[in-house]
């Protein structure tokens, strides 16, 4: 880790971290905190994806579909108007819009096959968003004059990544540049997340070899059609068994190759010099 201790944690003149865990449990929302203090450059993995590595993909779509509509095709074969997404840090619906549920086509649903192509283009974005930290740590500083770092990676981090792998190409670039933290969550967190979806469920990254066992198991289950699949009803299906995979691969980046600190004690962080507190205890526990 690039802070071997507490003591150095609190003696660093610029601090750099990366947060991970599942979405929901607050990453964006300490990201937001600490740059409102002033002097932290907040990078959104997610923000990056959608913007750099997917936006092309994201705005095709949106004209894909305005090209069913007479007046809009005359437009746009003129050049008349001009769409693209209004992706934001709080607002990556375009992004989510985009990846879809796979599913009856009535019900917004996609071929399952396309589905996975474009969860293919999100690893790849993903990947790439996240090789992209070390530079957007040196640029802020470099060109911006941003002491400190925070990388708020996206959920499905532990997705494209091999925690137990020593030589991981993105956990070791990432582990050169960021102290890595897992915001862990509790049974109960896990409870609320899961009825939260349920509310309003949402287009997620998946592992492949997990996405295809799910969906086959998933068809067996149901006795469904591919195309006759309820999208919203797959992925609620899906989400809590997504949260069982996904967290002993958290801690195994943890363990592995950062640390962690506790849902309920991020919530209860009012500044950065909490937050700096916070890190040195987990640095302490840890040594």
């Amino acid at each position: 880790m690039i802070y071997a201790d507490a003591a150095q944690w609190r003696a660093a003149p610029d601090k750099r971290v990366l947060l991970f865990g599942m979405s929901g449990l607050g990453k964006t929302h300490l990201a937001n905190l600490l740059r409102e203090g002033g002097d932290w450059f907040h990078y959104s993995v997610d923000y990056r994806i959608g913007t750099r590595y997917m936006g092309e993909h994201i705005a095709d779509n949106f004209k894909r579909e305005a090209m069913k509509v007479p007046l809009l095709r005359e437009l746009l074969m003129t050049d008349s108007v001009y769409i693209a997404s209004n992706i934001t840090f709080d607002n990556l619906a375009p992004l989510s819009t985009y990846l879809g549920k796979p599913g009856d086509p009535a019900k917004g649903g996609l071929p399952f096959a396309e589905y996975m192509q474009r969860q293919e283009q999100h690893r790849l974005a993903e990947i790439a968003a996240l090789l992209d930290t070390g530079h957007f740590a040196r640029r802020a500083q470099g060109i911006y004059g941003y002491p400190n770092f925070v990388c708020d990676s996206g959920g499905s981090i532990c997705e494209v990544v091999n925690p137990h792998d020593p030589a991981d190409p993105v956990l070791t670039a990432l582990s050169q540049d960021t102290l890595m933290i897992w915001i862990e969550g509790s049974d109960a967190h896990t409870a609320e997340l899961v009825r939260r979806f349920d509310r309003a469920p949402k287009p997620m990254y998946y592992q492949p070899a997990f996405l295809h066992a799910a969906w086959a198991d998933y068809l067996a289950e149901t006795g469904a059609d591919e195309a006759a699949v309820d999208p919203d009803a797959f992925v609620r299906w899906t989400y809590a068994r997504a949260l069982a995979h996904r967290q002993p691969r958290y801690a195994a980046m943890a363990t592995n190759w950062g640390l962690k600190v506790r849902a309920e004690d991020v919530a209860r962080l009012r500044s950065a010099q909490d937050f700096t507190d916070l890190v040195a205890t987990a640095l302490d526990r840890r040594a």
